[in-house]
């Protein structure tokens, strides 16, 4: 087969048309999606049509380089992103089957005293920012979502705080492995683009507690509780700042991990004042023991255990880097050697990367058979009877639950795989790199856009990082301010993502509610993005000093 190499102006030899051809996928997503309230699987289904059909007959690209990149994007929907998402829903659900979400209640009821709110505000910003920076790849906001759920929010409500809460620890997310990605790619040292990141993620930090309160309960929620919000957004910037410039890899670790500490410790001195549908109680007589509490929160201890040990653990042994060893790299067939770069070469990203032992849903999936077991052999006095038999049960009845979703993530993945193979993706950047210096403010909007399409920011640096570079040096800029910016305006894009939304909904049990998500969510991402770019445009001009250090 001869081989193919993506044109960026393969429509009428123009930059411009082929990206606004190459975008039309995308825009009917989110027309269909948020205007029409097409279902969320049918959304995904014509917009993978409309990208096969642009890149045969507009990109020139070979049917069958078509359908096979089709079949990596399928791979990569159901390994790793579908495995963490069963393994995560599934840990939920044995917590709401077993019956112990009763106690897990109780316990954050006495952490956040009593407030729903407050509750809900440390759970979505501060422990998904742990998760996220931990294992990433889609586990946080399935865990988190299903934890507000259990709490008592309503769950439109939970999967929106969610996927807002997530963004911003998403750049630094999963040991940091967009940062790193960005860097390599993008010729800058990882480091250093991590500091710049950490110089600008503290403004967006401060604001994100207070939007979370306002989508909790508007006005009333930042009137009670502008104290514990701005604690938590304190603490979270702090951390995110100085960490950045320490070791970017442990940015998002330590940042929400000083956040909850903070939280907890103001909370001993401060109590809110809750309204009575926020006020959550524990009655004397079912106050869970401190057996029963440790059982209710065995699940997600466990997790972070688990994966905080796989990933950080590097005494004697990277513990890491053994498993990652075991990892298999799958040549994809009909485009490995076929799909080329403009040099001529092979391109890489036609090489499947099968992850079983790194990838964070095994550790999720051995949590959930430890759990499992553990209740079946502990009811608390017959209080939770369980089998260990009808744990596994609820992971059949899981993976029945969530078949839509199912089909939903592997359609966009074979959308995103389509449209980033053929050029189209690409042609987009390409165009918007066409505005000289001002690209500085627009720079963001690319690790937005692509990850809006592949759902994750480690794929927006493997798309642009050298698209940035390039167009940095082109303008006279700091290609880092851009690599930096390129990432963590990929966190605020996951927060429209369609396969985000998608997961988000299944965690709270209310598939095909994404269009309502999107109407709620899109405002507050384009909100950040647009601040986002202003401090990017403001820090590549040299108009905030020492504040940015220099390129090393």
């Amino acid at each position: 087969m001869a081989g193919f190499t993506p044109q960026v102006d393969a429509i009428n030899d123009s930059v411009i048309l082929t990206a606004l051809v190459g975008a039309i996928p995308l825009l009917a997503f989110f027309v269909l999606l948020g205007a029409f309230k097409v279902k969320t699987h049918w959304c995904a289904i014509i917009s993978f049509a409309l990208a096969a059909i642009i890149a045969i007959l507009g990109f020139k690209m070979p049917a069958s380089m078509v359908f096979m990149s089709a079949t990596q994007g399928l791979a990569l929907g159901l390994l790793p992103i579908v495995y963490i998402i069963l393994a995560a829903v599934w840990l939920y659900n044995l917590t709401e089957v077993s019956g112990r979400s009763d106690d897990l209640r109780a316990v954050f009821n006495l952490v956040g005293k009593g407030d729903m709110r407050v509750q809900a505000l440390i759970i979505a910003f501060s422990f998904c920012g742990l998760l996220e920076g931990l294992a990433g790849f889609g586990a946080p906001v399935a865990i988190v979502a299903a934890m507000l759920v259990t709490i008592g929010l309503e769950p439109i409500k939970a999967a929106v705080l969610t996927i807002v809460g997530n963004a911003i620890y998403v750049g630094f997310g999963a040991m940091a492995i967009p940062v790193t990605t960005a860097g390599k790619l993008g010729g800058v040292a990882p480091a250093y683009v991590g500091t710049l990141m950490g110089r600008y993620t503290p403004f967006i930090i401060m604001l994100v507690p207070f939007i979370l309160l306002a989508v909790l309960d508007g006005k009333r929620a930042i009137r009670q509780l502008w104290p514990i919000a701005l604690v938590a957004g304190i603490a979270t910037s702090v951390g995110q700042f100085f960490t950045s410039m320490l070791s970017y890899e442990l940015t998002s670790v330590v940042a929400s991990l000083l956040g909850l500490v903070s939280c907890y410790l103001f909370l001993l001195v401060w109590t809110p004042q809750a309204p009575s549908e926020y006020r959550s109680e524990a009655e004397g007589e079912d106050a869970p023991s401190t057996s029963r509490i440790t059982l209710a929160l065995l699940p997600y201890v466990l997790v972070v255990v688990l994966i905080g040990f796989t990933k950080l653990w590097k005494f004697g042994v990277d513990i890491d880097a053994a498993l990652k060893s075991t990892d298999v790299s799958i040549p994809w067939p009909g485009l490995y050697g076929q799909l080329l770069e403009p040099d001529g070469s092979a391109s890489t990203a036609a090489i499947y990367r099968l992850s079983l032992l790194s990838n964070p849903g095994t550790w999720i999936f051995v949590s959930a058979l430890v759990v499992a077991f553990i209740y079946s052999r502990t009811s608390s006095g017959g209080r939770f009877p369980i089998t260990f038999g009808k744990g596994l049960q609820t992971l059949l009845s899981t993976i029945y639950e969530l078949r839509l979703s199912i089909l939903t993530i592997a359609m966009v993945m074979a959308l995103a795989y389509v449209m980033n193979f053929s050029g189209q993706t690409t042609s987009i950047g390409v165009a918007l790199a066409m505005a000289g210096a001002a690209f500085a403010f627009l720079s963001p909007i690319l690790g937005w856009l692509a990850t809006a399409v592949a759902g994750s920011a480690t794929s927006a640096g493997a798309l642009f990082a050298n698209l940035q570079a390039t167009a940095a040096q082109g303008a006279n800029l700091n290609p880092g301010i851009l690599l930096s910016a390129n990432t963590v305006g990929g966190g605020i894009g996951k927060i429209v993502s369609p396969q985000n939304l998608t997961i988000a909904a299944s965690a709270v049990g209310k598939p095909g509610t994404e269009p309502e998500m999107l109407r709620k969510a899109a405002p507050i991402s384009i909100v950040l993005l647009l601040i986002l770019c202003t401090i990017v445009f403001l820090a590549s001009q040299g108009w905030l000093g020492a504040y940015i250090p220099p390129l090393p």
